[in-house]
C-alpha cells in the first residue's frame, strides 16, 4: 500500500492506494502542536477502525504547505510506518515544467494539483483549488505550470467579517435560495456564496482569455471542500475532482519510485 499525506492549513488529507485504487481516504484537523507520536497513534487507531496493518505501507508521499508539520510527519512515517517518506519540494521528478519567476516559491500543493489534473484530464485546462486559500492555476496545452492567483479562503473571509464587524454575527457558510437575504444570516450567506461564485467566474474568465494562444480551455476543474457548491453555479467549473492531490500524489511518486 501506498500511504498519501496532503497537508492543508485547516486539514490534513490522506488516504491509501493498492495500486491505481484509493481504498480509504480520511481528513483531520491540522494540528500544528502535535508531536509526532501523537501523529503516529491517530494514524494507527484510523487504520486499524478500517481494518488496515500499518506493517502494509509500503511507501509514504508528503505534500506540505505548513513547514512546521513537514519535520514531523516525516519522523512519524519512519517511526510509525518504517518508512523514510519522499517530500513533494526541490529535487523531486514532477515532470512538470515550472514557467514561474521563481519556482521553489510555488505551493506543494499547487503542483501537485496540476500534475493530476494534466495527467487525468490533458490541456490547457484551470484548476481551482478551494482551500484556506482559494489558489487558481493555469497548465498548458504541453503540461507546463503557467502561473496562477491566489484569494482568500471562503471561511477565512467569512470569519474575518464576523471578527472585524462589531453586530453581524457568526453565520453557517451555505447558498440561501435567493441572492436578495431577508434577514442577516441570509445576507451574510448570500453575499459570501454568491461573491465567491462571481469572484471565481471573473478570475477564470480573464485567465482563460490570457491563455487563448494554449487553446480552448476545455476543463476548469474544482477541487477542495467547497468545491461542489460552488461549481453548481460556477459558469466555468465543468467537474469537481474532491480527490485530485491525492491523485497527484499517487502520481508523483510512481515518477520517483
Amino acid at each position: 500500500m501506498l500511504l498519501v499525506i496532503d497537508v492543508g492549513n485547516t486539514n490534513i488529507v490522506f488516504g491509501v492506494y493498492e495500486g491505481k485504487e484509493l481504498l480509504y481516504d480520511w481528513r483531520i484537523a491540522t494540528e500544528k502542536n502535535r508531536t509526532s507520536d501523537e501523529y503516529g497513534l491517530l494514524f494507527e487507531q484510523i487504520f486499524k477502525y478500517h481494518g488496515l496493518c500499518p506493517e502494509n505501507v509500503e511507501d509514504v508521499i508528503i505534500s506540505s504547505v505548513v513547514p512546521t508539520l513537514m519535520h514531523t510527519l516525516s519522523a512519524m512515517s519512519i517511526k510509525y510506518f518504517k518508512r523514510e517518506p519522499i517530500i513533494v519540494g526541490p529535487g523531486v521528478k514532477t515532470g512538470m515544467n515550472i514557467r514561474y519567476d521563481n519556482p521553489k516559491e510555488v505551493g506543494a500543493d499547487r503542483i501537485v494539483n496540476a500534475v493530476a489534473g494534466f495527467e487525468k484530464y490533458g490541456g490547457p485546462l484551470i484548476i481551482v483549488d478551494f482551500g484556506t486559500a482559494i489558489t487558481f492555476c493555469a497548465i498548458s496545452k504541453e503540461g507546463d505550470y503557467l502561473g496562477g492567483a491566489i484569494a482568500p479562503g471562503i471561511i477565512i473571509s467569512s470569519e474575518a467579517l464576523f471578527l472585524r464587524t462589531a453586530k453581524l454575527p457568526k453565520v453557517e457558510i451555505a447558498k440561501p435560495d435567493t441572492v436578495i437575504g431577508k434577514n442577516t444570516v441570509n445576507s451574510i450567506q448570500s453575499g459570501v456564496a454568491y461573491g465567491y461564485i462571481g469572484l471565481v467566474d471573473y478570475i477564470v474568465e480573464k485567465m482563460i482569455d490570457e491563455m487563448a494562444r494554449e487553446g480552448e480551455v476545455k476543463n476548469v476543474i474544482g477541487t477542495g471542500g467547497f468545491s461542489s457548491s460552488i461549481a453548481s453555479e460556477s459558469k466555468y467549473i465543468n467537474r469537481v475532482d474532491k480527490l485530485l492531490t491525492l491523485d497527484g500524489l499517487r502520481i508523483i511518486y510512481e515518477r520517483n519510485k
